[in-house]
């Protein structure tokens, strides 16, 4: 009987052992039809894609970048601003490398000037299994020349294509440059940043069968889709005239002492802009070069300043428009005015007694400027400062652009509507600037500004730029006044080393105040704006030179500097003369 219960209990035991090994036997099936499962439907394109990275290559194919053309006036001739130039990528392959420290010693003094220290040559070349370490790109074939003289096994180099500045530091700020953002060369400041994805165009694909080393095999089949090239820009810039210009800003804020300038001059009847220059700028094959980051701005767009006193055309030609003053109406000059508890002087606080229009601005009374802006009104004077543009963008087409700051125009005391009558308590930009002068010298009517002539796309112009009209902000017969006013202000008044002999130039000069921290500081801002022949103007131009130290007044600083550029500009237009 005890025999026959135990026999039954070792039968017992077996079957749970059984059943325990039946159930694994069954979960190990489920996980594995599970797994073919989601490696044949789930995952197969996962697969698929790493058996293709095994056995082949999806290489990118980049495209040549758009070139940055600028031409002159003489010639149909193309120059290149930014284009693609062949340098060379000097590597290591460390693996190769058998003796570190005799390496080093080599390598070193060449490549020192390249910005590598010791330590960083010895860590790169000394990674035994390492088959690829940079060292240096962008060298010419006479920097690389050392390199290979040295003839050592391990250091290699090869083709790599790169963006190059044949004018160098000519138009810097405008083109911009290609730098490195995330291991990916990109446009940056600029044209180069402001039309990235046009510039660079689309890059294309090569997929193929690859061999053991991971090359490709040239006889097996492949798939290529070809990349489309970038667009070429041609800019209106006259290489011509911005060469000029930018020579004689650079030697004029080197006699003055300033801290920087700008130039831009634009052709009042269409908006095309025929130079901008800043000084100073920066060498784009260089750009890593600069110690101030700030200089990659355009200052000619991006810096707000108060303008001072070339601002006060502005309010005459919009009290002339309005018929509330003209060129005759007089008022008594006593130096200054109070409003609202503040005292506002002229420049020097002398009283003229009784003036006309035409002495506020030759005189550049501060006064008379506050006297038209009362004939307006607050809200007519406000109205007509942003007809002429003033306190939005004027749509270049360049990154970083400022819209001024008219803000205080919205306030209720009168003294926020004393001060910018004669361009303080607001900032413009020199773009708007000029583009203001220039609305004055196209008979009142205000144009886009703009940069980009043409897009060609293999040869052929995909796009033209068409001058575009953006207001009248004040008539014909109120800018024709104008003129009148401002070339007397060259002939009469202290702004006589703008003018031009045998020309009817209209200009006026400002020496504006910097404010800081709520007050004025012991620093201004010259400038000088205007166009010419007044009749017949071919050209507007502000210039502004930032801090001079040598001279007090934009009378003796900016306006030689005007008066050289407008006679190079008239010589050049073939302007005959009109003064005899």
């Amino acid at each position: 009987m005890m025999h026959k219960r135990f026999a039954q209990k070792k039968n017992e035991s077996f079957e749970g052992r059984l059943r325990v090994v039946s159930f694994f036997i069954v979960l190990f099936a489920g996980v594995l039809v599970y797994r073919l499962a989601d490696l044949q439907v789930f995952a197969s394109d996962e697969l698929r894609a790493t058996a293709l990275r095994q056995y082949s290559t999806v290489r990118t194919l980049i495209p040549p970048r758009g070139i940055i053309y600028y031409t002159d006036r003489d010639s149909n001739t193309l120059y290149p601003l930014a284009t693609n130039r062949m340098f060379n990528h000097l590597y290591a392959v460390p693996r190769d490398v058998k003796n570190v420290d005799a390496y080093t010693e080599a390598l070193l003094p060449l490549l020192e000037p390249f910005g590598l220290t010791e330590e960083t040559v010895r860590q790169r070349l000394g990674k035994p299994n390492d088959i690829y370490e940079p060292l240096v790109h962008k060298l010419t074939d006479e920097q690389l020349k050392p390199f290979i003289d040295l003839a050592l096994p391990g250091i290699a180099w090869e083709d790599e294509d790169w963006r190059y500045y044949p004018e160098h530091d000519t138009l810097a700020q405008v083109v911009g440059f290609v730098g490195v953002r995330d291991n990916e060369r990109v446009g940056q400041y600029g044209l180069e940043g402001e039309f990235e994805d046009e510039l660079r165009g689309k890059e294309g694909l090569l997929e193929g069968a690859v061999d053991v080393t991971g090359r490709l095999i040239q006889s097996g089949p492949t798939q290529r889709q070809e990349p489309v090239q970038g667009i070429d820009f041609v800019l209106t810039i006259d290489r011509t005239i911005q060469g000029y210009v930018c020579d004689q800003l650079k030697q004029r804020v080197l006699e003055v002492a300033a801290e920087s300038g700008q130039v831009v001059i634009v052709d009042p009847k269409s908006g095309a802009v025929l130079a901008m220059c800043s000084y100073p700028a920066f060498d784009p094959n260089n750009y890593g070069d600069v110690k101030d980051i700030s200089v990659y701005l355009n200052p000619v767009i991006a810096n707000g300043y108060e303008p001072g006193s070339i601002f006060k055309p502005m309010t005459l030609a919009g009290a002339i428009d309005a018929d509330r003053i003209t060129p005759e109406t007089t008022y008594v000059d006593e130096g200054s005015v109070s409003i609202g508890g503040y005292v506002i002087s002229n420049f020097d606080g002398i009283g003229r007694g009784e003036v006309n229009m035409i002495a506020v601005l030759e005189q550049s009374l501060n006064t008379g400027a506050m006297f038209a802006e009362r004939q307006i009104g607050n809200d007519l004077f406000r109205s007509y400062v942003e007809n002429f543009g003033f306190g939005r963008m004027t749509g270049i087409e360049l990154g970083n652009e400022n819209s001024g700051d008219i803000r205080s125009l919205y306030k209720k005391s009168d003294i926020y509507f004393a001060t910018p009558s004669f361009g303080q308590g607001i900032t413009t930009t020199p773009i708007q600037m000029v583009m203001a002068y220039a609305a004055l010298a196209n008979g009142g009517t205000l144009m886009k500004p703009y940069i980009i002539k043409e897009k060609i796309r293999n040869g052929t112009v995909i796009e033209r730029t068409q001058p575009e009209e953006v207001g009248k902000p004040v008539s014909l017969r109120a800018a024709t006044v104008m003129g009148g006013m401002l070339v007397s202000v060259i002939n009469e008044g202290y702004d006589n080393h703008g003018g031009v002999p045998g020309y009817y130039i209209a200009g006026k000069t400002g020496t504006a105040q910097v404010a800081s921290g709520g007050r004025y500081v012991d620093k201004t801002i010259h400038s000088f704006a205007g166009y010419g022949p007044v009749d017949q103007p071919v050209f507007a131009m502000l210039i502004k030179l930032d801090y001079p130290k040598n001279g007090r007044f934009a009378s003796s600083t900016a306006a030689p500097l005007f008066g050289a550029i407008s006679k190079f500009l008239l010589t050049y237009f073939e302007v005959p003369p009109t003064v005899h």
